[in-house]
């Protein structure tokens, strides 16, 4: 049997490195004529009022643009970028400030594309096996051949977020909602693995100019890497991508999943990888911050050695949707500036789906729906302080916080889509991070 073929190339100048990783690899050998194209980029996060480029959290526009004009030149005009990006999904601005800033109108004027919001389109029931079911993008699912360009990221609930991971993207929030469920069997792993079964032809191509470490989000650490990864094989490049990444695909739950629904090895046996070795361009990105866990205290090693007492805030797990963990970040900043030396009273905090209180706490605060309806009539809840919304609303988040004891400042939450440039600030002036990279000259 013939190996799948996984191209690696250092990105070196526009456009030249896209094509030689996309020719290495046969990307587009089979590409059909007339075809129509959906490329995929990974926008998972954007803020109307920080504009700073999210380095290794989103795609490149580069990378978008060369492979407009590599699809051109096959003499392919039917082109649509398509995303959906982490917001009330009845927030058309903050996607289309997105699509403008990182030059998709230019784009458009200049090649004819198009751009679409998927929140604001149509979305088509797909039957996967195992009686799972979830909603896409009728766009995606109607193309002839996909272009499927993640950033390159480690991920705090799946490891890594890579090819696979990125088409998430593509489903409604219902079915975002879905994946994220407490069966411990079909759970957020066993569903990304299904993403791309019933999806058009797909090339991945893997951005890792800019790579991030702890991701998804702004709070990770960015990194200037300097790499493509590219497969017509979409579980292929995922499993050299989270070797490049420092990971094993069986560290991988959902590449696990997937190459026993396709009955292939959860390695690299059956993979041939072209260009650049391995070896040469891994580069460990840690996942996820280590955890404390002593009597007093349950938390993120950086809150534990700040000396934080009297609070347990456990690590959140797979049934944690998008939509929660948006604020988990904010939530956790602000309990670190709240901490004032004096230990809080036995305060625990619960999130997502599946957690229960422990016994012998003094207060406990559940964030976000789903976590209130599990355990609003737990019999070892001593104080219950409910937070209701879903996604919940920052002030209730602020208020929870306080009748806690915990002075968090409302600023923050008041303020919340500046907080990336908190984060990012650090990286300016830097020239390996360079905003070029995400507009369209």
């Amino acid at each position: 049997m013939s190996k799948s073929r996984v191209a690696i190339v250092r990105y070196e100048t526009p456009y030249d490195s896209v094509k030689k990783v996309v020719d290495l690899c046969g990307g587009l050998d089979h590409l059909p004529a007339n075809a129509r194209v959906f490329i995929k980029p990974n926008i998972v996060f954007w803020s109307k009022v920080c504009a700073f480029p999210k380095w290794g959290v989103i795609t490149t526009s580069r990378v978008i643009e060369d492979m407009v004009k590599l699809l051109k030149e096959h003499g392919i005009d039917d082109i649509t970028i398509g995303e959906g990006i982490v917001a009330d999904p009845r927030d058309k601005e903050t996607p289309a400030h997105a699509f403008e800033t990182l030059g998709y109108e230019t784009l458009r004027q200049r090649y004819g594309v198009k751009y679409i919001n998927v929140m604001e389109r149509p979305f088509e029931k797909v039957e996967l096996d195992d009686g799972i079911s979830l909603k896409f993008n009728e766009d995606i699912l109607h193309s002839d051949f996909v272009v499927d360009i993640p950033a390159m990221k480690s991920h705090n609930q799946t490891v890594v977020s890579l090819g696979i991971k990125n088409l998430k993207g593509t489903i409604g929030i219902s079915s975002r909602k879905k994946c994220h469920n407490a069966d411990p069997e079909k759970d957020l792993h066993f569903h990304i693995a299904k993403l791309a079964d019933k999806m058009p032809p797909i090339l991945t191509l893997i951005d890792g100019i800019y790579t991030l470490e702890r991701g998804p989000g702004f709070d990770g650490r960015m990194r200037r890497s300097n790499l493509l990864v590219a497969s017509t094989d979409i579980l292929a490049a995922d499993m050299v991508g989270a070797k490049v990444l420092g990971y094993e695909p069986t560290e991988v739950p959902h590449l696990v999943h997937a190459a026993k629904n396709r009955n292939r090895p959860a390695d690299l046996s059956e993979i041939e990888v072209v260009g650049e070795k391995i070896d040469d361009v891994a580069s460990f990105h840690e996942f996820d911050f280590e955890y404390c866990k002593e009597e007093s205290r349950e938390m993120p090693m950086p809150l534990a050695k700040q000396g934080i007492q009297g609070l347990h805030y456990r690590k959140f797990d797979g049934t944690m949707c998008t939509y929660c963990s948006g604020l988990n970040g904010l939530v956790l900043t602000a309990i670190r500036y709240a901490w004032k030396g004096e230990s809080w009273d036995g305060v625990e905090v619960l999130t997502g789906k599946s957690m229960e209180p422990a016994p012998g706490m003094k207060a406990t605060i559940l964030m976000g729906q789903c976590m209130y309806k599990k355990n609003k009539d737990h019999p070892d809840i001593q104080k219950m302080i409910a937070i209701k919304g879903c996604p919940p609303n920052p002030k209730d988040v602020v208020a929870a916080l306080h009748e806690a004891g915990i002075e968090a400042d409302p600023n923050l939450f008041a303020q919340i889509e500046t907080l990336p440039g908190f984060f990012m600030a650090r990286y300016q002036d830097k020239p390996e991070f360079d905003e070029s990279f995400f507009r369209v000259a």
